[in-house]
C-alpha cells in the first residue's frame, strides 16, 4: 500500500493501489460485474423494506462473484431510498464480508469535502481494504433541492476539480505547511499513525470520478484516476467520454493505464413478458422523474395500463433502447455486446424495476449465465 510521501500531488489518489481499483473477471464473463443499487422503493413498499432489499441483494451479489456493490446518492425522489450513501455503506459493511462496498456516488457539490473524508475514512475503518469513494459532480436532485442541501454555501459544479484535491489532500493528511487546513486532520485517517503511540491503520479508499459528460471523464484522465460512465442513463454520450478520458489519461500513482466503468441497466428472467413488464416499471418511473413527478416505482399493472401519449412514448422507447433485457442468453449477449463496443473494464450492473423478487432473481441468472460462482 502506497504510503503519504509516495503521492505525486493532493489530487493524484496515490495512496490507493492499481489492485484495489481493477477489478476481477470471473467465470466466463467479458469483463468484471458489479452492482450498482439505487434502494428502490416500489408503490406498496415501505423504505424499510427497500433497504432491507438493498443489504440482502448485497449478500447474494458476493455470493454469487459480483466485485462491487455500490449505492448512489439521490435526493427528493419517494422511489429511491439511497439519500446518505455512507449511512448505507455503514450497514451493508456488517452484512457483507468480501465484495467491494463504495459510492456511485457521493455528490461532492453537496458535501464539505472534510464532511465527506470523515465518513469514508469511518467506512475504511470498518472495512479495511474494501471501500471506493466515487464522486459525482451534478447534485443528484433538482436545483431548489441542491440549494437546500448546500444552505447559501456558493461552490458547485464549476468548483468541482478544487474540491476533489481539498478532499483528497484530508484523505492523504498532507496539506502543505502554510495551507489554512494544515492542521486540521480527518479522522478517521492517516493522522492517528503519525501521533505518538498510533499504529497505521489501511490507507484510505480509492478515489473514482463518475460523469455523463465529458467534464469528469478529462478531469479523470488529468488525475490518473479510475472513470465511471453513467451509460445507463446517457448512452450517446459514452464512446465519445470513454475516448476523451482515454486520450487525457496521464499516469499517476493509482493507475499506469486509464480504467473504465460503465453503469448499464440490465434485467434478466425466465419469463420475457415478465421482464418486460418490471422493465416498464422502470420505464414510467424515468419518464414521471424527468417531467417533474418523481414518485414511487409503479406497479407492473400499473405501467401496463398506462396511457402513454405519443410524445411520453417517444421518451420511454428511447429509454428501453439502452434497457438489456430478456432471458439469461439474451443479456448475456447484450452485456458482451456493450463490453466489446465500448471496450469498457467493468461493467455495472443496475436494475431499476417495481419488484425485489424480480432484481435479485435478475442478479443470480446473469451469474449463472456466466458461470462466476
Amino acid at each position: 500500500m502506497a504510503g503519504r510521501d509516495e503521492a505525486s500531488d493532493g489530487a493524484s489518489g496515490g495512496a490507493s493501489t492499481a489492485d484495489e481499483i481493477r477489478g476481477v473477471r470471473r467465470g466466463s464473463a467479458p469483463v468484471p460485474l458489479s452492482v450498482l443499487d439505487l434502494a428502490t422503493v416500489g408503490a406498496g413498499r415501505t423504505a424499510t423494506q427497500a433497504l432491507r432489499t438493498t443489504a440482502e441483494l448485497a449478500r447474494l451479489t458476493e455470493r454469487l462473484g459480483y466485485h462491487r456493490f455500490w449505492v448512489a446518492e439521490h435526493h427528493s425522489m419517494p422511489g429511491v431510498a439511497s439519500s446518505t450513501p455512507a449511512v448505507i455503506l455503514a450497514h451493508l459493511t456488517a452484512h457483507t464480508e468480501r465484495i467491494r462496498l463504495g459510492s456511485g456516488g457521493v455528490m461532492l457539490p453537496n458535501h464539505a469535502p472534510l464532511t465527506v473524508a470523515e465518513q469514508f475514512g469511518t467506512l475504511e475503518a470498518l472495512a479495511p481494504g474494501r471501500i471506493d469513494l466515487g464522486l459525482g459532480r451534478a447534485p443528484g436532485t433538482d436545483g431548489a433541492t441542491a440549494a437546500a442541501l448546500r444552505r447559501g454555501r456558493t461552490d458547485g459544479p464549476d468548483e468541482f476539480p478544487q474540491q476533489v484535491a481539498e478532499l483528497t489532500r484530508f484523505l492523504d493528511d498532507d496539506f502543505p505547511d502554510g495551507h489554512p487546513y494544515s492542521r486540521i486532520h480527518a479522522v478517521p485517517g492517516p493522522v492517528q499513525g503519525s501521533t505518538p503511540g498510533g499504529v497505521q491503520g489501511a490507507a484510505r479508499p480509492p478515489i473514482w470520478l463518475l460523469g455523463s459528460s465529458g467534464f469528469s471523464a478529462e478531469l479523470a484522465g488529468r488525475l490518473g484516476l479510475p472513470f465511471a460512465f453513467a451509460n445507463h442513463f446517457s448512452a450517446a454520450n459514452t464512446i465519445p467520454a470513454l475516448e476523451l478520458y482515454r486520450h487525457t489519461f496521464r499516469p499517476s500513482a493509482v493507475l499506469d493505464a486509464p480504467y473504465t466503468l460503465i453503469g448499464v441497466n440490465a434485467l434478466a428472467g425466465e419469463d420475457e413478458r415478465e421482464v418486460s413488464r418490471q422493465v416498464m416499471t422502470g420505464a414510467l418511473s424515468m419518464l414521471r422523474l424527468r417531467t417533474g413527478l418523481p414518485g414511487l416505482i409503479p406497479t407492473p399493472e400499473e405501467a401496463e395500463s398506462y396511457p402513454f401519449a405519443p410524445v411520453e412514448r417517444e421518451v420511454v422507447d428511447g429509454w428501453l433502447s439502452n434497457v438489456i433485457h430478456g432471458t439469461p442468453d439474451v443479456v448475456r449477449k447484450g452485456l458482451d455486446d456493450l463490453a466489446r463496443r465500448t471496450g469498457a473494464d467493468e461493467l455495472m450492473i443496475t436494475g431499476h424495476v417495481h419488484t425485489p423478487e424480480a432484481r435479485l432473481r435478475s442478479y443470480e441468472l446473469i451469474a449463472d449465465a456466466y458461470e462466476m460462482a
